[in-house]
């Protein structure tokens, strides 16, 4: 560290605050703990800066953080460690005030030092602390930009003292192997790692050139052998990468001179390349062989892949009982609305005759083939409503997916409520969106679905189906919304209830299991843009061995989830209920999070959910968030709070991804999901603060906030969100558009007073905020049922900007039943309603 004034010295000697010391690591050659482990920061500035340049060994790269004060970066040393020095090596942007901190899970931190009044360059500190996880916690910055460090070193020993051993087998033995070229058939990137010395590898003549291996699950590193042919590398690197994308440098060699050399190194990964940077000859790089040895730190690597645990029912056409099966599962699930029940059919390729799949709450059936044609099931997928007496509005929490259904009778019924996603089905017939008796019906959403014949909504209040193809359409009840789909009625929503759209701007797939003969891949659909009709059977995308997954199973903790998430697994989570005691943590870019069966994860004491990092292609999918009894800030949060990256190619989404507050008991949280991300893809999700069932009340359940949009050009297909206790929607970044959106205001408002702010009465169902310059919105409806208060009179349903750049189509309010009114649709536009009969306010453009 620079030196600095005597006085300055003495003030913070006599104030008790650590100052770094300025003496070099005690062993400089030493390899830090840190050096090529995973890492993670509260914001990364751009791609070039990202988290894990800051342990990379390469003093020419760095980490940098988002302009604010409150920044944070942390390395996992991969297993419990002593730690007894902690050196920064600061870039210009340097922290004048920080703390290094210690933790043994992540999660619960321990000061180590406190530093005031750093003056920037290398910082070195003594300490003493035992832990897994090392961080600087940003208090104030010297500068007007962020933080920034070179490298970010943490020395000391693992396993109580001891140095783990490294192991003698060869890891990378029989591997697969790719490489950046080849100079001819003859010498494939598979011939390093062959175990034969004879056999070699080499590239094209040319620089750079890099030689990669798959060791099929994320390990320990600790020794690369290289036996080099004649045309050996000069200078080169050794680097390891959790998913085969985002490298850190183990080691750096310079002036290499051929021959076979070995090369401790310290570090985690799945894959290990080596790059070539400068060739030793005029010819390509040629190896004869490449050996990995990997040795434990107390920490074993996590597993992917494996069964898929026992409310899995994986079954085919000569499955014994079949039928039995279904209605088993069926009458302990049908009318268990806020029961602990999780269950998953999977059908194998083949035909299924006379068989009736009744869906109940938190049942999940799909097929297991790459397209729905390829399970087909003569018979029916049914949701009907006798349990509640004909009425289908509480038919939440199940699905269907990815099948072809010849209905026995012509028509197939799905009357369900929201939740319950009807995705990639071709039924060959017609399909009945009502319940048998026609009775009242709150759905619904359909997706990349085939439907040859005529679907009839009849008593449905509102849908929404994207990038389907329909024989029909038959009439509707308030608000029926088409985007991207094939026979598609005309819009009408002046004088009827639909609004079409020809294509959806940008939309991609939901993953989805399937089988590749005998081996289980989740497919990952590619990005569409100006989509119209199904994705299938041409299939874009991407499939990923189940070896890539951790299958997640009850019981299973939040360190484990975040362990494994660290070493570049995806998640699939089983059929259950999990307790996190943590935030789950994604961090990587173009990660999988995909449940079976509605897989519910619950905080626990207070802890936000999930945090998804501001990162490309993240896929959330098929899952329930239950808040639990203890506040949670937010349930859900993609993007780091200032999240600013450009996201466009490679968007994050989140698909049937489902939240709830209360009703399966108390549940608080202030937010239920938060996007600070660019580019989002939202589709279809229902937040819902429970209106109904255990632990219901305006206080008991409170949650201000069911979504918030701070990113920019974020997209919402099938926007479900009900009784927030203020906003339902909150929308402050630009460029956002929603195609749908449902809505009720909070049932229990106990009188206007308790919702009147800023002199108007009631919040908005969806508040565009008045910062925004650009918005667009097709298809949206709010509806009031003030039990408590039928005399409140909410002022409007939406409120936004009226500026040019605002564009809202067609939109409705209505008063359900007279209980509470409206007293204009938008702003102060629109008639207002009144009186019992339930019709809708409507206007179609605005301003």
């Amino acid at each position: 560290m620079r030196l600095r004034s005597l006085g300055v010295a003495l003030a913070a000697a006599a104030a008790l605050i650590a100052l770094p010391t300025t003496h070099p690591p005690a062993a400089a050659a030493e390899t830090p703990l840190s050096q090529g482990k995973s890492a993670t920061a509260s914001s990364e500035e751009n791609a070039g800066t990202a988290a894990a340049k800051g342990v990379d060994g390469d003093t020419g790269t760095r980490w940098s953080s988002a302009a604010t004060d409150d920044q944070w970066f942390q390395v996992d040393l991969g297993a419990t460690a002593s730690v007894t020095q902690v050196v920064l090596d600061w870039e210009t942007a340097y922290g004048k005030d920080y703390k290094i901190q210690i933790s043994k899970d992540g999660s619960a931190w321990t000061d180590l030092k406190s530093v005031t009044g750093s003056d920037g360059g290398a910082d070195t500190l003594d300490v003493s602390g035992q832990g897994r996880y090392v961080r600087m916690l940003g208090v104030h910055r010297a500068t007007q930009w962020g933080y920034s460090l070179w490298e970010f070193q943490v020395f000391g020993t693992t396993g109580g003292g001891t140095q783990p051993t490294c192991g003698t087998a060869n890891a990378a033995q029989g591997r697969p192997a790719t490489a950046s070229s080849t100079e001819n058939a003859g010498t494939p990137a598979s011939a390093a790692f062959d175990g034969n010395t004879g056999t070699r590898w080499s590239s094209q003549a040319s620089d750079p050139q890099w030689l990669q291996v798959d060791l099929g699950a994320a390990k320990d590193l600790c020794k690369v052998d290289l036996t080099w042919e004649a045309a050996y590398g000069k200078d080169f690197q050794i680097q390891a990468s959790a998913d085969g994308q985002s490298w850190n440098t183990l080691k750096s060699v310079t002036g290499a001179t051929g021959g076979t050399a070995s090369y401790d190194v310290s570090g985690s990964g799945r894959y290990v390349r080596i790059l070539g940077t400068a060739r030793g000859t005029g010819y390509g790089y040629s190896l004869w062989e490449v050996a990995v040895h990997t040795g434990g730190t107390g920490t074993p690597p996590i597993e992917g892949g494996g069964d898929l645990g026992p409310n899995v029912i994986v079954v085919d056409p000569s499955t014994p009982n079949l039928q039995q099966k279904f209605d088993d599962v069926f009458k302990q699930q049908e009318s268990s609305q806020f029961g602990t029940g999780r269950y998953q059919f999977l059908l194998k390729p083949g035909t299924y005759n006379g068989i009736n799949a009744q869906v109940g709450f938190y049942t999940s059936i799909s097929g297991l083939g790459m397209n729905p044609d390829d399970t087909q099931i003569n018979g029916d997928v049914t949701v009907d409503a006798g349990w509640f007496n004909g009425n289908a509005t509480q038919n939440f929490w199940r699905s269907a997916e990815n099948l072809a259904i010849r209905p026995s009778n012509g028509d197939d019924r799905w009357a369900v409520a929201q939740a319950a996603p009807f995705r990639r089905i071709h039924v060959q017939g017609g399909l009945n969106l009502a319940p048998n008796g026609y009775g009242w019906a709150s759905g619904g959403y359909i997706a990349d679905s085939k439907i040859d014949g005529t679907v009839g909504p009849y008593s449905q209040q509102q849908w929404y189906t994207r990038d389907s193809s329909v024989g029909g359409w038959t009439n509707g009840v308030w608000n029926m919304t088409f985007s991207g789909v094939q026979g598609a009625p005309a819009t009408n929503f002046d004088s009827g209830p639909y609004t079409t759209l020809d294509t959806t701007p940008v939309s991609r797939e939901k993953p989805f299991l399937y089988l590749d003969g005998s081996t289980y891949k989740v497919f990952v659909p590619a990005k569409r843009t100006g989509a119209r009709g199904v994705s299938w059977p041409a299939n874009a995308g991407t499939s990923l061995p189940l070896d890539q997954f951790y299958v997640v199973k009850p019981g299973a903790t939040a360190g484990t989830i975040n362990a494994a998430l660290a070493q570049g697994l995806n998640l699939l989570f089983t059929p259950g209920v999990y307790h996190l005691d943590r935030t789950i943590d994604v961090t990587r870019a173009n990660t999988v999070v995909l449940g079976l069966g509605l897989a519910t994860l619950i905080p626990d004491n207070g802890v936000d959910a999930m945090h998804v990092a501001d990162v490309d292609g993240v896929k959330l999918a098929g899952f329930l968030i239950d808040a639990g009894p203890v506040n949670s800030d937010t349930l859900l949060r993609i993007g780091d709070p200032g999240s600013g990256a450009d996201h466009s190619a490679n968007p994050t989404s989140m698909q049937d991804v489902f939240v709830r507050i209360g009703g399966a008991g108390p549940g608080l949280a202030t937010n239920s999901v938060v996007v600070n991300s660019n580019n989002v893809i939202i589709d279809h999700t229902w937040l819902w603060r429970a209106d109904h069932g255990s632990g219901v009340g305006w206080d008991t359940n409170r949650a201000d906030y069911g979504l918030r949009v701070n990113g920019d050009d974020v997209l919402a297909t099938g926007l479900f969100v009900e009784h927030f206790n203020k906003y339902d929607v909150y929308w402050s970044g630009e460029r956002g558009r929603t195609i749908f959106f449902q809505n009720e205001k909070a049932y229990d408002a106990p009188n206007a007073a308790a919702i009147t702010h800023d002199g108007i009465v009631g919040y908005a169902a969806y508040k565009v905020a008045d910062t925004v310059g650009t918005h667009e919105a097709w298809g949206l409806g709010s509806y009031c049922n003030y039990t408590s208060d039928p005399s409140i009179v909410q002022a409007h349903g939406f409120q936004v900007p009226t500026t040019s750049g605002i564009k809202m189509h067609d939109l409705l309010v209505i008063s359900l039943g007279g209980k509470g009114q409206y007293a204009h649709v938008v702003n102060s536009t629109g008639a207002a309603t009144s009186g019992t009969d339930t019709v809708p306010s409507k206007i179609t453009s605005f301003p």
